[in-house]
């Protein structure tokens, strides 16, 4: 019997595996014995803030380009041309820029990017209600259950959502389609960038079996040692061993790993799964102790941070302020407020003191601004004591802000505590 087979181009729908769409002889078809009855997915944006670039300026289609900033920076997102020389996310720029110096390198604009994932997110929420956001630039879907609203099986709906991301916005996303979470992750990072890989149910334990232990989410290179050291180099390694044994070597998480290992993942797909914080930081070119220089980039930081929240429809009740000194020792301090918020002038005017109280210690090679409790923004205040009338006109200020800024962008308006 010939598998269910689905043309990514022009959508239609056939039985056979292995060639050219009937209809309009495209080769992206996928078929798979299970395509019509997966339904847990992963969408995962390629190079998000590298191909946002690249769509906002053609100029830059066929060249390298990375997204970060300064010497002593880190690497955000390479796109895959600058990934051909070596360039990985979070690598130090100089590094990056000795693999590839022939990269373009572009600060990130946050929240421009905020708003495209907004795009994207509203496209998903209109083919379901189950979206799970893991970050700006990838998200888990539940599809279950929605054929005969959408007239077409998850994977069908999917492969429409991937066309009309690329028609509409200019971005290639990579779906992952499987039974859970985990096998939908996996997937959706095997056939990059465009991709559209399905893990099924009948093949999961023969795929898991010569996977490496470290593909299991939270096993890093500490963790993958201790593993190796068990003689766990495989999940098939860790299917076979007992599952009481793991759990008093490893505890609970003993427990996951061997569930994972045959592929079981119980965890819904949760539009409602609570972030822990969110947090910016930047790298200085030159360490800074100039207290207003300081200032200025602890408002920067704000803004992003509050851009960000309000994208998410956040707020936070706990203020973290981030400096790490010229002798890199990192100082942490930290501030509780009486009600969530997400406006950027609450931020500041809650770390400036912080900062303050520490410039003294500089000069600085980092800055970072968090937020912490999140909650959703109908909880969180206004920015203020709302019986404070300078801090209403700062909070109308800031509104009005955000409204220019949406229809103008970034940076149609900047306020003077942000001018050099």
């Amino acid at each position: 019997m010939c598998p269910a087979a689905l043309c990514r181009d022009c959508l239609a729908a056939f039985d056979g595996a292995g060639q050219r769409c009937p209809t309009c002889r495209s080769p992206r078809t996928i078929a798979h014995a299970e395509l019509d009855s997966l339904a847990i997915a992963h969408l995962d944006c390629d190079a998000f803030y590298a191909s946002v670039e690249k769509r906002d300026d053609p100029a830059l289609a066929d060249r390298p380009v990375i997204i970060g900033g300064g010497k002593r920076g880190v690497v955000s997102t390479a796109c895959y041309i600058a990934r051909l020389s070596g360039v990985k996310s979070a690598m130090p720029m100089f590094k990056a820029l000795r693999l590839c110096p022939e990269a373009v390198v572009v600060r990130p604009r946050m929240e421009h990017y905020v708003a495209v994932s907004r795009q994207i997110r509203a496209m998903m929420l209109e083919l379901t209600p189950l979206v799970e956001p893991l970050s700006l630039d990838e998200a888990f879907l539940d599809l279950s259950g929605t054929e005969r609203l959408h007239g077409a099986t998850p994977a069908g709906v999917l492969a429409r959502l991937q066309a009309r991301i690329e028609r509409e916005l200019g971005l290639t996303v990579s779906i992952g389609l499987s039974h859970n979470k985990f096998l939908a992750k996996i997937a959706s990072e095997r056939d990059k960038p465009r991709g559209f890989c399905l893990i099924g149910r009948a093949e999961t334990a023969a795929f898991l079996a010569a996977q490496p232990a470290r593909l299991i989410w939270g096993v890093g290179a500490a963790a993958a040692a201790s593993l190796e050291a068990e003689g766990l180099r495989t999940l098939g390694d860790i299917r076979a061993r007992d599952r009481a044994q793991l759990i008093r070597r490893f505890g609970a998480q003993g427990d996951r790993l061997w569930r994972l290992a045959q592929g079981e993942d119980a965890r819904p797909v949760s539009p409602d799964r609570a972030m822990k914080s969110i947090s910016h930081e930047t790298t200085f070119d030159e360490d800074i102790g100039d207290p207003v220089a300081l200032r200025r980039q602890l408002w920067a930081l704000c803004e992003q941070l509050s851009a960000r929240a309000k994208a998410r429809d956040l707020g936070g009740s706990v203020v973290t302020l981030k400096l790490r000194r010229a002798d890199f020792r990192l100082l942490s301090r930290r501030q509780t407020l009486d009600a969530p918020t997400q406006m950027a002038d609450r931020l500041y005017r809650t770390a400036r003191p912080m900062l303050d109280r520490d410039v003294h210690s500089g000069p600085f090679r980092l800055i970072g601004i968090g937020l912490q409790n999140l909650s959703a923004s109908e909880s969180a205040d206004p920015g203020d004591d709302l019986l404070d009338a300078a801090a209403q006109k700062r909070l109308a200020a800031e509104r009005a802000t955000d409204r220019i800024r949406a229809r103008f962008g970034p940076k149609s308006i900047r306020l003077g505590r942000s001018l050099p």
